[in-house]
């Protein structure tokens, strides 16, 4: 970098630093004894005690934001509450000064009550209120210094943790000096603080309060949680597509079984469970919890409604949760090869299978005679007859299956059954009837 540049930004700098020093700070005064605000661009600082004004440049003339001249030719000034500005090249730089003390808030006689509303919770505070921080800005118009106050309670929030409802601190800010808040319903008995103000906070001082008690909860809430059966472990190798294999699972083969919980806040003392499948209502139950096995592949919605008896209306005394369980339709796949060498990897005849309600298998030799049946899909044939290995080559199957997606009564319990309902229909929904080769090959392991 040559020297010109060097030059160049130092004088920038210089300008900068000089502009900067020029404008109005409080002096003289610790940090912790006044809080700058700037509100909607215009300055304002608000001093826990003394007010003490400097012009860094030196002595200058300072005016009244109406234009009128408050001091001439001095570096300082001691303002009373209001606007004022200098002129910084010709401009007025305006700035607004306050006392605390002429604001601060007196909880002598303050009384803050609650009142349960439908969903919510409301809080009036009544009493002698300070008078909101005011000045007017050079055009005439007036404004306020946002001021709010910290209203404090203990709710319950769920903890997907702890599976359970927890304590949990709750803080809601509110323009101060209202005089009515409007907090969410409360789930269980709690005090609940106001404090004042936000000024006060970030001056040092002690902040007034006010305590009043909610003696019953407000509303009632449920978090439905659920745990499904599992068949196997994650990862593990089956041949059942779609098998739950992890308890937060709602869609899958089945029959998936399900055990719901409600998790109601304290006040809950009623509760209903309602199944629907699609549109249609298939039962309900009134206990806390409901156990159910969904077979029947479809799309099902089960509504969880818990109730309270001391909230103050009905919207608020009662909470729902809706959970969609989906049950995939029926499916049945067959291999033409398997290879029982030991190595892990495809050592058995299994089909792949979903939503199954009835199997059955049967294996013969190239002779017609039956070597090998099974009823249970997730198992299979092993390529050994009477604990020999069978020789290499193809075998034949007759595999016979109904879905849980399928019609009851097109369900078979004998081969002639069965043969008389294949001849009602060829696409009977969840009906299998599947023949064919499966070739036998050892290989090398």
């Amino acid at each position: 970098m040559n020297k010109g540049r060097i030059f160049l930004l130092i004088a920038c700098l210089w300008c900068t630093l000089s502009i900067w020093a020029l404008h109005v700070i409080p002096v003289g005064i610790p940090d912790q004894d006044y809080t700058f605000i700037d509100n909607d661009g215009d300055t304002i600082y608000i001093f826990a005690s003394a007010i003490d004004m400097r012009h860094p440049a030196g002595k200058t003339d300072w005016y009244k934001v109406d234009g009128s001249l408050y001091q001439s030719n001095v570096d300082e000034i001691f303002p009373d509450n209001g606007g004022y500005y200098t002129l910084q090249n010709g401009e007025p730089e305006y700035f607004y000064v306050f006392s605390y003390a002429d604001y601060k808030p007196n909880t002598d006689d303050w009384q803050l009550t609650v009142q349960p509303k439908c969903e919510s919770t409301i809080l009036t505070l009544t009493g002698t209120l300070p008078q909101p921080i005011t000045y007017t800005i050079a055009d005439g118009r007036k404004r306020t210094v946002p001021r709010t106050c910290n209203v404090s309670y203990t709710d319950l929030a769920w903890s997907d943790a702890e599976m359970r409802w927890q304590d949990s601190a709750a803080v809601a800010a509110f323009d101060f000096p209202d005089t009515q808040f409007t907090l969410p319903a409360i789930y269980q008995a709690t005090d609940i603080s106001l404090a004042v103000d936000n000024i006060a906070r970030a001056l040092g001082l002690v902040v007034d309060s006010i305590t009043t008690t909610l003696s019953a909860p407000i509303a009632v809430k449920s978090h439905v949680t659920s745990r499904t059966e599992t068949r196997g472990k994650q990862g593990e190798l089956s041949n059942e597509l779609e098998r739950p294999t992890s308890e937060d699972v709602l869609t899958g083969s089945a029959e998936l079984r399900i055990q719901f919980y409600s998790n109601p806040t304290p006040a809950a003392t009623f509760f209903s469970w309602r199944v629907y499948q699609g549109t249609a209502l298939i039962y309900s139950r009134n206990d806390e919890n409901l156990f159910e096995v969904f077979s029947e592949p479809a799309a099902y919605r089960v509504v969880n409604t818990v109730t309270g008896t001391d909230c103050p209306c009905e919207t608020c005394n009662q909470d729902s949760t809706e959970v969609t369980v989906n049950i995939s339709v029926s499916d049945l796949r067959v291999p033409n090869v398997f290879t029982p060498n030991g190595d892990g990897l495809n050592d058995e005849f299994r089909v792949q299978y979903r939503s199954l309600a009835e199997f059955h298998c049967w294996v013969y030799n190239r002779w017609g005679k039956l070597i090998f049946e099974w009823t249970d899909p997730a198992r299979g044939w092993d390529g050994t007859i009477n604990g020999r290995p069978a020789a290499e080559g193809a075998y034949f199957y007759v595999i016979r299956a109904r879905g849980t997606d399928a019609d009851p009564k097109q369900g078979y319990t004998t081969k002639a059954a069965y043969r008389r309902a294949q001849l009602k229909s060829d696409k009977m929904v969840g009906i299998y009837q599947l023949s064919g080769d499966i070739n036998l090959i050892r290989g090398k392991k």
